[in-house]
């Protein structure tokens, strides 16, 4: 049974005038941890999660494949290749990891790049892969999208389940994410949409676990009406890794 993996981050920043500083190199303090064996009958129909927040990085009982996917921004297992062991759910990895905490999610990555080629010795190759996929797009006239409240106090409001997506500042890209877990195929953002946007989704969903109302609408249905997007069929050269060399037991923290 396939796993969901889901990166849902919340970037934070305290009010007032943060001076310019220089990109840390690595982490300031990181673990990784070689999780034991999962027992025999083990369901593995859940979300694995990972969380960026506020300079702290973590991961719960991810493959090395599903760490890499963090660590270059993609999307789908289909974007990473290499030895069986590395998306194997036999071996799976507990990743806590600490930085300043005005370190943008684009930083985040590359010093987790960093962390696995030291702890395990993960040596890659970027290859562009023709994939299929379906791409999110504004529909014609145009999105019916609110922007973010700016004003509004407190960190944003989430809540996600299949069928059922809610954010009160929401990007595109997380959008697309999202929709790719819960309906298990590629999305991608290709709306041109670059801001955030207060989101309420509802759609009828075969997601497993997910209670199906027939009374509402398709996904597709759904992103038209409700917030002016449609999903449309594409094949495209994408960004892809190759795993050259790759060590299942961390170095020493």
């Amino acid at each position: 049974m396939r796993i969901l993996f889901v990166s849902l981050f919340v970037v934070c920043s305290a009010a007032g005038v943060v001076l310019a500083q220089a990109s840390p190199a690595e982490f300031d303090a990181a673990t990784i941890k070689l999780m034991p064996p999962l027992p025999v009958g083990t369901p593995l129909s859940r979300i694995i999660l990972a969380a960026y927040r506020n300079g702290t990085l973590r991961m719960e009982s991810v493959t090395l494949s599903e760490a890499l996917r963090f660590a270059y921004d993609l999307t789908s297992e289909d974007q990473v290749s290499g030895p069986d062991w590395i998306k194997s759910r036999g071996t799976r990895y507990e990743v806590a990891a600490k930085t300043a905490g005005d370190v943008p999610l684009a930083q985040a990555r590359v010093l987790m790049q960093k962390l696995l080629a030291d702890r395990l010795k993960v040596v890659i190759r970027k290859v562009p892969k023709p994939l299929s996929f379906a791409a999110l797009v504004q529909a014609r006239g145009g999105s019916k999208l609110v922007e973010a409240d700016s004003n509004r106090p407190g960190p944003p409001q989430a809540s996600y389940a299949p069928g059922r997506i809610v954010g009160s500042s929401t990007p595109m890209p997380q959008l697309a994410l999202l929709l790719s877990t819960f309906e298990r195929q590629m999305i991608l953002d290709r709306t041109g949409l670059t801001g955030r946007y207060q989101i309420n989704l509802e759609y009828l969903t075969e997601a497993p676990g997910a209670v199906g109302d027939q009374s509402k609408p398709t996904l597709q249905s759904a992103l038209q009406d409700q917030l002016g997007l449609r999903l449309e069929a594409r094949r495209e050269p994408l960004d892809s890794i190759v795993v050259e060399r790759a060590e299942p037991m961390p170095t020493e923290n």
